[in-house]
């Protein structure tokens, strides 16, 4: 398997810190807000990359932050008169559910800033006391100069970065190239105690702490989008290697950026989208499976004319998975003909096909095509006369691969009307009796079957996702 590493710039092999199991950390996002389709790019990318380790037979350990304190927060806070606690256990919950609607998986851990502050004071400590770090009136600054291999990832230079800083930026700051890992807290700002100042940490210090507390000093892949190569991934490089004295991640993964229609996403342009407002023109499937047809370290650039296509390809998968599952239904068990054998072995050469797509930087794009190649021919080869078992084993090749890229393509029967009400109504009375083990057993059996409830102040409504 060969992994494009941001820090080398090239391919490497992949070789584990500990033989059949991969650490993994991939920073996750702030949560002041719903989350956009950018956002949703790494969490698909890197939970399907995920799941081909585990598919491969490897123990994944995977993590991935929620920062709960930042400046967005404090200002949402402000504009609604509630507190961040508040702000932040919304949008925890409703990127949770968007997620859980891009078959996302849960992190092994998903560890919030604010509880662990304790670790970030005693790193900020360590750096402090080894010379990295130093205290200025209740902040405290990273000595970037400091870290001899400060640029290796982004392949900045410190001169080049120093003559484009701002001087006038900070008067305390014994380099303007030095940057926060603790900072005093403002009038009305939540805080915490800390040996220099009550205040709050800066954002890159939470990764290198909770990455250490979860993974060790140590670990195989750091990931995200290829905003966070500079600053923050650079820091966090500087930070954890100068706390902890050794090599920090092996292999650093970045995905490419997200346009729409061919330009940059913003708000000032109109063209800003959450994930929930495209899942309530497509299903969130065809979100996943649109991402995945782009090699992840490409721009994508998102249209519908685009997601049109994306639903269409994903129907035609769909439609041949269903037409398999017919065919071997009513298909009469019988020993597979030598011409049969043949073309079983030409879907397992395709299977194989996929899984080299994969084990080179995760090729989705190409490892869509092979699951494509399995079901033209499958189309154009297999009827109601070929054998039950050529029928079932090459349905569940597909069903296979499509699911190592977190895409259900098996046709789940379709719930009437009728039944979706009385299932409602069984999950309010329960909800009523305080029975919330069932309710929320309702709840996932529902959306399981594609349908997504939203509880309202008018009552529960209900749309087919």
């Amino acid at each position: 398997m060969k992994l494009y590493n941001t820090l080398t710039k090239k391919k490497e092999e992949f070789k584990p810190i500990e033989e059949g199991k991969v650490r993994m950390y991939v920073c996750g996002p702030t949560v002041y807000n719903y989350i956009h389709i950018g956002n949703a790019r790494p969490m698909i990318m890197f939970d399907t990359v995920r799941r081909y380790f585990e598919y491969k037979g490897y123990d994944v350990n995977y993590v991935s932050n929620f920062t709960d304190v930042d400046d967005k927060i404090i200002k949402k806070a402000v504009e609604e008169g509630v507190s961040t606690t508040e702000v932040t256990a919304r949008y925890i919950d409703a990127v949770k559910e968007d997620m859980k609607n891009l078959n996302v998986r849960p992190a092994t851990v998903h560890p919030m800033a604010t509880q662990e502050i304790d670790g970030m004071v005693t790193m900020i400590q360590t750096l402090i006391d080894k010379g990295y770090a130093y205290a200025k009136n209740g902040t405290v600054y990273f000595k970037t100069r400091s870290f001899e291999g400060y640029g290796k990832l982004s392949k900045k230079n410190i001169d080049d970065l120093e003559a484009g800083a701002r001087i006038a930026v900070s008067d305390e700051k014994d380099d303007p190239m030095d940057f926060v890992l603790w900072k005093p807290k403002k009038d009305g700002e939540p805080y915490w105690e800390s040996p220099w100042s009550q205040g709050r940490p800066g954002w890159h210090i939470e990764c290198s702490v909770m990455s250490k507390k979860y993974l060790g000093d140590q670990i195989d892949i750091h990931a995200g989008g290829e905003d966070l190569i500079f600053p923050h991934h650079e820091n966090e490089i500087a930070q954890s290697e100068a706390a902890n004295g050794k090599d920090f991640a092996k292999y650093w993964l970045h995905n490419g950026f997200l346009n729409i229609d061919n330009k940059k996403m913003s708000k000032s342009e109109g063209n800003f989208f959450t994930v929930r407002e495209i899942g309530a023109e497509y299903p969130y499937e065809v979100l996943r499976f649109f991402m995945l047809n782009v090699h992840y370290r490409s721009p994508i650039n998102f249209s519908r004319e685009l997601m049109e296509s994306a639903k269409n390809a994903l129907e035609r998968i769909k439609n041949a998975v269903s037409n398999l599952a017919h065919l071997s239904e009513n298909a009469t068990e019988k020993e597979m003909t030598e011409e049969e054998k043949t073309f079983l072995d030409s879907v397992i050469a395709l299977k194989a096909k996929f899984e080299a797509a994969m084990e080179d930087d995760f090729n989705t794009a190409d490892a869509i095509a092979a699951i494509f190649e399995i079901v033209k021919t499958a189309n154009t080869n297999l009827s109601a006369d070929s054998a039950k078992q050529l029928l079932e084993e090459t349905k569940n090749y597909i069903v296979t691969l499509a699911d190592v890229l977190g895409v259900d393509v098996e046709v789940k029967e379709e719930l009437l009307d009728t039944d979706i009400e009385n299932l409602i109504q069984e999950r309010q009375d329960a909800r009523k009796n305080r029975d919330f083990k069932r309710s929320d057993e309702i709840r996932d059996l529902l959306l399981e079957k594609g349908i997504v409830l939203e509880d309202t102040r008018e009552g529960v409504r209900w749309k087919r996702a």
